[in-house]
């Protein structure tokens, strides 16, 4: 939930598909849907997908998908047909030809339409998972799919396996003594002016508040306050999910970069905030696709 007053935001992967969760122990499911005419398949080559338009997947009948690829049932739409995940691993050329070409998430998320990117966002997760965790990792035997696509069966030890999300906190960090500006941080390992909100991944045994607080004093030497949650966002790369939140400086003068993970940290206006999400200016901000944009987009609109 949000915290009191606050007003939760659209994020990548919020409606539109049903996952239709009790039709996965069905073992002929997956058979059935591929030779089903009304079935639509998203197909996958990496981390791309085939486009119509900038704004609309291409999903194509199954007979369209080569052969090699790892399927998965990914659920069905408003009109009860099968939708089903086609994962290859990105190779030199695209599976088939795109009228708008192919995409990857981070590039085109921000602009698809609800379902289309819900659809995105689960077939990029689970094809991740089918495509790097066929062993067993506890006695090394190759698994067998199960679950039209949602587990993984050891013939040798008897285990089940089920794709992994790995918890991540991402914090927008306001000013104690000016409302009108933000804390943001450059990671050591991008380009020039390019800043986002604070992230690290959530430890074993830690609270999500615990998470928030630890991750932003090691990064940017900050102390918060009134921490608030603000939304949440699976997020592919790798298995995550963002859990977004708005914090508050105890002490502005105390900003400064880790030195290693972060090359830099600088408190921005909001006026400087509204010209890098307007592509203007040196400041190169995160793409709409990303919890990180709707946390400063919402901060530069008021809304957090």
């Amino acid at each position: 939930m949000t915290a009191p007053g606050s007003t939760p935001f659209r994020h990548v992967a919020d409606s539109g598909v049903d996952r239709a969760a009790g039709e996965r122990s069905d073992p002929d499911l997956l058979a059935r849907a591929r030779v089903d005419e009304s079935s639509r398949v998203l197909v996958l080559s990496g981390d791309r997908a085939p486009l119509v338009t900038p704004e609309r997947l291409s999903w194509v009948a199954a007979e369209r998908v080569p052969d090699g690829a790892e399927w998965a049932f990914l659920g069905r739409d408003g009109g009860g047909r099968a939708l089903l995940a086609a994962a290859f691993e990105a190779g030199e050329t695209d599976p088939f030809e795109a009228p708008a070409g192919w995409g990857a998430l981070r590039a085109v998320g921000g602009t698809l339409d609800a379902p289309d990117a819900e659809a995105f966002v689960e077939a990029l997760s689970l094809a991740r998972w089918l495509l790097d965790s066929s062993f067993c990792p506890a006695c090394g035997a190759l698994t067998m799919v199960v679950d039209a696509g949602w587990s993984r069966r050891c013939p040798s030890c008897g285990r089940q396996h089920f794709p992994r999300t790995d918890p991540a906190v991402i914090v927008a960090i306001t000013s104690a003594a000016d409302p009108d500006v933000l804390l943001l941080g450059s990671n050591a390992l991008w380009g020039e002016n390019r800043f986002s909100c604070f992230a690290g991944f959530v430890e074993a045994g830690e609270s999500l508040e615990s998470a928030v607080r630890r991750e932003v004093a090691e990064e940017s030497g900050i102390d918060v306050v009134d921490v608030q949650y603000r939304g949440s966002q699976a997020w592919p790369y790798r298995r995550s999910l963002m859990l977004g939140f708005i914090a508050t400086a105890a002490d502005d003068a105390s900003a400064r970069a880790d030195g290693d993970e972060i090359a830099a940290v600088r408190w921005f206006t909001r006026d400087e905030i509204g010209a890098g999400l307007a592509g203007e200016g040196d400041l190169r901000l995160p793409g709409p696709a990303s919890i990180a944009h709707r946390l400063i987009r919402d901060w530069h609109g008021g809304a957090s």
